[in-house]
C-alpha cells in the first residue's frame, strides 16, 4: 500500500524544463551563506536580499550579482522586470530568463497567503503586511485595547465603547490605502514599497502616546501635573521629494489625513450620528503635485465643496460629542481625581523602578501599564490615601456631577489666552451681586471654569486656504480656490470660543447662588449674555442695556463696535 505523500502527482516541470523548486531551495553543488531575511515581504528586500534570492534561484554569476548592486535592484522592482532588462543584467538565455520570471511570479503568489486578513466594522475585511502584525502584537499596541477612544464620552453615549486599538488598525489600513493609490497612478513618484510600509506604520503606531481616557490625559490631566512638559515630534526620515508622505497620517499643512476619516466614520458609527463625508472619493481623487517648489497632495477642483462638508463635520462633532458639556465635566472630575491619587500610586517601570501616574510617561516599561484600568484601581482601593480620589470616583459612578451653572462666549476678536485660564474661577467667585443676598458663600475652588477653543482645526485659519487643487484639463497643475469662489453661504470667521462654567456644590441653594454670580460675571466682563440669564437671573439681565431688546438689530451692540464699551476681563488687557 502506498503512503499519502506517494500517491502525490509529481510537480509539473517548468516551461524551460527545470524542475519546479521552491526560490530558496539552493542546488546540491552551490555552497553559501544563509540568505539574509527572506521570510519577509520580498517588497522590502534591499539588493543584497535581492543578490541572495538570485543565488537560491540558481544564479550564482558573480558580475550577474554586481551588476545587481550596482544598479540597485531591490524587492519592489523585482515584479517589473522583464526581458529586455534582465538581458541588460546580464541573463541573455531565454530560458534562464523564464525560469527567473516564474520565481519571481511566485513570489507574488506567496504573498498572497502571507497577508493577515482582520473583519473591522468600518471599512469592512482588511488586510495587514505580516510585518505590521508583529507590531500589532507588541505589549505596546495591544495597550491600546485598555484605552477608550472618546474617554468621558463613554458615560454620556453608551454605544461609545470602542478603543484606541481599532482606531488605530482604520487608520493604519486607510493610510496604506491613500499611499498605493498614489504610487499606482504616479509611478513617476518612485514610491517604494519600504515607503508603503513606513507610511503604514505611523499610521497604526500614531496614538501609542495617548494615556488613560486619550485626550483627557495629555491634555487635562498632564498639563496640571506636569506643566514643564512639552510633548513634540520630529518629521525626518523622508527626503524633500518624498515629504508629500508626511500628509497622509497627519497632515499638518491643512489637517486633511487618513485620522480624521476614521475618526469620523468609527465615531459616528458607534455615537449614532450621521456621518457625512466620504473618504473615498478624496483618495479616488487624490494627485500629487508640485507647490512652491515642494509636493504636495492635492484634490480635484469639483471637490471643494466636499472638503467644507468635512470640516463641518468635524465641528458638528466636536459639538455634539467632543465637547460635550457632561463628557468634558467628567474628564475634569476624572483629573481632579487622578491627580488626588497621582502621588500615592505606584506603577513598576524598568529595573524595577517605582513611578507615578504623572511621571510613567518617562519610562516605556511603566506607560505600558497605564491604562484606562487605573480608573478602577482607585476606586476598588482600600488604601486610605486615596479617599479624596476615591470619592470623586465615586461620585461619577453614582452620576452625582458637579453641576453645570451656564455657558457664554467672549465678544468679538478678543479671546481669553491659555495663561489666563486659572484665574477665571476666582472671577466668577467675586462677580457676586452687591446688592444680592446670597446663601451660601462661593469660593473660587466651589467653580469650574472649562475653555473651549472650536475651529476648523487650524484655530482661526480656514484650511481650505492651504488645499490646492488641480483640473481635469492640467492634472500636474495646482491651483488655489479662494472661499469667495466656493458659496456665499460659507463661515465668515472659523474660530469661536466657548466658556462653560461648572459649580462643584450641587445643593440647590448653591447652584442658584452659582447661577447668579456667572450671570453678573458675563454682564460684566461683556460675555455674551447666557441663554436662559432670563430664566436663572431675572434680577440681573435688566442691568445691561443690550440684553434687553427684542429685535437684535436695536440693540447698541450692532450699532457701535463692542470694544468702545467692553469692560476688561483682566487689568493688563492680556486676554
Amino acid at each position: 500500500m502506498q503512503s499519502a505523500d506517494s500517491q502525490k502527482p509529481p510537480k509539473r516541470p517548468r516551461r524551460d524544463g527545470s524542475p519546479r523548486t521552491p526560490p530558496n531551495t539552493p542546488p546540491a553543488d552551490t555552497e553559501r551563506s544563509p540568505s539574509p531575511d527572506l521570510h519577509l515581504d520580498h517588497r522590502t528586500w534591499g539588493p543584497e536580499q535581492v543578490c541572495s534570492f538570485l543565488r537560491d534561484c540558481g544564479f550564482s554569476d558573480s558580475g550577474l550579482l554586481e551588476r545587481c548592486r550596482e544598479k540597485k535592484i531591490t524587492g519592489s522592482i523585482l515584479p517589473f522586470l522583464d526581458e529586455s532588462l534582465l538581458e541588460d543584467l546580464g541573463i541573455s538565455s531565454y530560458g534562464k530568463r523564464i525560469k527567473l520570471l516564474n520565481n519571481i511570479q511566485q513570489l507574488d503568489q506567496t504573498h498572497v497567503y502571507t497577508m493577515k486578513v482582520i473583519n473591522d466594522p468600518i471599512h469592512g475585511h482588511i488586510e495587514f503586511h505580516p510585518l505590521l502584525i508583529r507590531i500589532i502584537d507588541t505589549p505596546q499596541f495591544q495597550r491600546l485595547r485598555y484605552i477608550k477612544q472618546l474617554g468621558g464620552g463613554y458615560y454620556v453615549f453608551p454605544g461609545a465603547s470602542h478603543n484606541r486599538f481599532e482606531h488605530s488598525l482604520g487608520v493604519g489600513y486607510l493610510a496604506g490605502r491613500l499611499v498605493r493609490e498614489l504610487s499606482e497612478k504616479q509611478p513617476e513618484l518612485q514610491i517604494s514599497e519600504r515607503d508603503m510600509l513606513c507610511v503604514q506604520i505611523a499610521g497604526l503606531c500614531h496614538d501609542l502616546g495617548h494615556g488613560p481616557f486619550s485626550h483627557m490625559f495629555d491634555g487635562r490631566f498632564i498639563p496640571l501635573a506636569r506643566p514643564d512638559v512639552k510633548w513634540t515630534w520630529l518629521y525626518k526620515g523622508r527626503p524633500k521629494e518624498k515629504s508629500f508622505l508626511y500628509e497622509i497620517v497627519a497632515n499638518k499643512r491643512n489637517g486633511i489625513d487618513v485620522d480624521k476619516w476614521d475618526y469620523f466614520a468609527r465615531d459616528c458609527h458607534h455615537l449614532g450620528i450621521q456621518n457625512n463625508f466620504d473618504y473615498k472619493r478624496f483618495i479616488k481623487f487624490a494627485r500629487v503635485c508640485e507647490v512652491d517648489d515642494r509636493k504636495h497632495i492635492c484634490t480635484r477642483e469639483k471637490e471643494v465643496g466636499n472638503l467644507y462638508d468635512m470640516f463641518h463635520t468635524r465641528n458638528s462633532l466636536h459639538r455634539r460629542a467632543y465637547q460635550h458639556k457632561v463628557g468634558n465635566i467628567i474628564d475634569t472630575m476624572i483629573t481632579d481625581a487622578f491627580l488626588e491619587a497621582d502621588p500615592y500610586i505606584e506603577i513598576t517601570g524598568t529595573e524595577g523602578k517605582k513611578y507615578h501616574i504623572s511621571t510613567a510617561i518617562d519610562d516605556m516599561e511603566a506607560f505600558t501599564k497605564l491604562t484606562d484600568n487605573i480608573f478602577l484601581e482607585i476606586l476598588y482601593s482600600a488604601d486610605p490615601k486615596l479617599d479624596a480620589a476615591r470619592a470623586i470616583l465615586k461620585k461619577i459612578e453614582c452620576r452625582n456631577l458637579y453641576k453645570f451653572v451656564g455657558e457664554t462666549q467672549p465678544i468679538g476678536q478678543i479671546k481669553i489666552k491659555r495663561e489666563n485660564y486659572e484665574s477665571l474661577p476666582k472671577g466668577v467667585a467675586s462677580a457676586k451681586p452687591s446688592d444680592m443676598v446670597l446663601e451660601p458663600e462661593l469660593k473660587a475652588e466651589d467653580f469650574v471654569v472649562d475653555v473651549i477653543n472650536m475651529d476648523y482645526g487650524m484655530e482661526d485659519k480656514n484650511p481650505i486656504d492651504h488645499v490646492r487643487f488641480y483640473c481635469k484639463s492640467e492634472p500636474s497643475q495646482a491651483i488655489m480656490i479662494t472661499k469667495n469662489q466656493v458659496s456665499q453661504f460659507l463661515p465668515e470667521v472659523f474660530a469661536e470660543q466657548l466658556i462653560r462654567v461648572y459649580c462643584k456644590k450641587t445643593d440647590k441653594r448653591s447652584l442658584y447662588a452659582a447661577q447668579q454670580h456667572f450671570v453678573h460675571w458675563c454682564l460684566i466682563n461683556d460675555f455674551t449674555k447666557p441663554q436662559d440669564g432670563d430664566i436663572v437671573a431675572p434680577l440681573i439681565t435688566p442691568r445691561k442695556l443690550e440684553w434687553n431688546y427684542t429685535d437684535p438689530a436695536q440693540s447698541p451692540a450692532h450699532t457701535r463696535e463692542a470694544s468702545k464699551f467692553r469692560v476688561q476681563l483682566f487689568p493688563d488687557d492680556s486676554v
